[in-house]
């Protein structure tokens, strides 16, 4: 497979909190030390699934344990963002089936800010790098938001 995200090394999105974020929580949840040695754009080259690769997946499969890794860094660094903006420990809970349902939450104190059903979890990947922080822009945005509205229940 070709190293996609390694064309645009030079692009501003790899400054951004998010990106660098992704790559702290990639690196932490390597425990098979695939991202050693590797630059930022060959680990995050991983959660890019073009058209092409994404018809290279088989409709039905089993996630692997680097597949339920990515997911988990994913939301991992969605969590480290809202405790940057908010100043409360915000926590993710990942689970997955090994037939790839399940269900993502980000809970901060007893408020939950973030659930998400996930589907077809080994198909999980993103046009783009940028489509990527977009989608997570929007799930920060929204937790931020829910946490504004209930700051009592959050701070607990």
């Amino acid at each position: 497979m070709t190293t996609l995200a390694i064309e645009s090394a030079d692009d501003p999105i790899y400054a951004t909190d998010f990106v660098k974020e992704m790559l702290r929580q990639t690196r932490a949840l390597d425990s098979y030390g695939q991202c050693d040695g590797k630059s930022a754009p060959e680990i995050l080259d991983a959660y890019v699934l073009t058209r092409e690769r994404r018809r290279a997946i088989p409709v039905i499969g089993d996630p692997d344990d680097v597949l339920i890794a990515r997911v988990k860094a994913f939301h991992n660094a969605i969590a480290v963002l809202i405790e940057k903006e908010c100043g409360l420990m915000a926590a993710p809970f990942v689970q997955i089936t090994y037939e790839g349902f399940g269900r993502v939450l980000i809970v901060v104190g007893k408020l939950v800010v973030m659930d998400r059903t996930m589907r077809d979890v080994h198909r999980f990947g993103f046009d783009s790098l940028s489509k990527m922080k977009t989608e997570a822009d929007k799930f920060l945005a929204v937790a931020i938001e829910i946490i504004g509205k209930h700051p009592a229940v959050a701070g607990m």
